[in-house]
């Protein structure tokens, strides 16, 4: 007698290429994951406490699943990896820390931020802390070349913070700045991630030059597909957090041409909304609005597809296989997030 399914079974949900890419290195990751827990450690129990918050807040560990992922497509079959994976990790969760008190964020990933539940003092004090893990874990692989990739990747980040912080509600930000902040700021770290991927297998120059390469136009186009979901009327459809980066005032690709095309009474909108931080109920939509009627949102999404199919490119030295397929369709899913 053939079994008749209930009817209110729910219908499975169709794994991710980002999904996929962690099936791949399941093994891996779960040791990632083993290692940040240890590492988060600290008998002064605000440390745990407020690190574990952040690294647990619903973060897809991509960074850290890129450093495995690039290892296994150069060959590698040792365990440093991991660890390193676990220091991509943690740069990344400090300077999400950082950036929260910084740009007096309330909110992250539609959770309330460290920040507002911890405070700021002890927010920069732990992203600190998770810097200094993150350095500890590199010289324990004992790679001079991993240390100095990483360190620079650092350096990096934090310039750009800085030059964001100098561009900050200035509509008079060209796209070149913009595009300045966003390759140190985001895209600097994805290319290490990858790098070291190689650097750790022993592969030639011109393999690690590809996956940094691979990282750093996949992190541009993470990024500009970020700032088009901060305006996507589809995300507040799907009820997640809309119009951080309106509130907060930040400069964005989708913001920079919707003012260069503006009107005299559209300009004077944003100098108000992100200059003054003048805002009012009912902005945001009409900051949508004139996003939407100038068609920035889908030029964003177009340049996006640009480094897409650049970082995609950037994979033909390797042989093609799972790890390789798997990063090209973690690409394509981070450029077709829904917006």
């Amino acid at each position: 007698m053939t079994a008749v399914p209930h009817r209110d079974a729910a219908p499975a949900v169709a794994r991710t290429p980002l999904d996929e890419l962690t099936a791949l290195v399941a093994d891996d990751i779960a040791a990632v994951n083993r290692v940040i827990v240890d590492r988060m450690d600290s008998p002064v129990a605000l440390i745990p406490q407020l690190a574990g918050y952040i690294v647990q807040s619903g973060g897809k560990r991509l960074r850290p699943l890129l450093t495995l992922a690039s290892a296994r497509l150069c060959g590698y079959a040792g365990e440093s990896h991991r660890a390193l994976a676990a220091a991509v990790e943690f740069i990344h969760t400090a300077t999400l820390l950082h950036d929260d008190v910084v740009d007096e964020s309330n909110l992250r990933r539609g959770l309330a931020s460290a920040n507002a539940v911890f405070g700021n003092q002890a927010s920069v004090l732990v992203g600190d802390f998770l810097f200094s893990r993150a350095f500890q874990l590199m010289v324990e692989q004992g790679s001079l070349e991993v240390l100095r990739i990483l360190s620079q990747a650092s350096a990096i980040i934090a310039e750009g913070e800085v030059l964001q912080l100098s561009t900050a509600n200035d509509t008079a930000t060209t796209e070149a700045a913009y595009m300045e902040v966003i390759g140190s700021k985001t895209a600097a770290l994805f290319a290490a991630a990858c790098r070291i991927g190689a650097v750790v297998a022993g592969r030639p120059q011109t393999e690690a030059d590809a996956l940094d390469a691979f990282g750093r136009d996949l992190g541009i186009a993470f990024q500009l597909v970020d700032d088009v979901l901060d305006y996507s009327a589809a995300q507040a459809r799907l009820g997640k957090t809309v119009g951080d980066d309106f509130r907060e005032g930040k400069i964005t690709l989708p913001l920079i041409l919707a003012f260069a095309r503006g009107d005299a009474e559209e300009r004077a909108f944003w100098r108000r909304t992100v200059e003054e931080l003048d805002q009012v109920e009912g902005d945001l939509a009409r900051a949508q609005t004139i996003v939407a009627r100038h068609g920035t949102l889908a030029e964003t999404v177009a340049r996006a597809r640009q480094f897409a199919q650049k970082a995609v490119a950037a994979l033909a030295p390797f042989p093609d296989g799972r790890e390789k397929r798997a990063l090209a369709q973690v690409v394509d899913f981070v450029v077709d997030r829904e917006y």
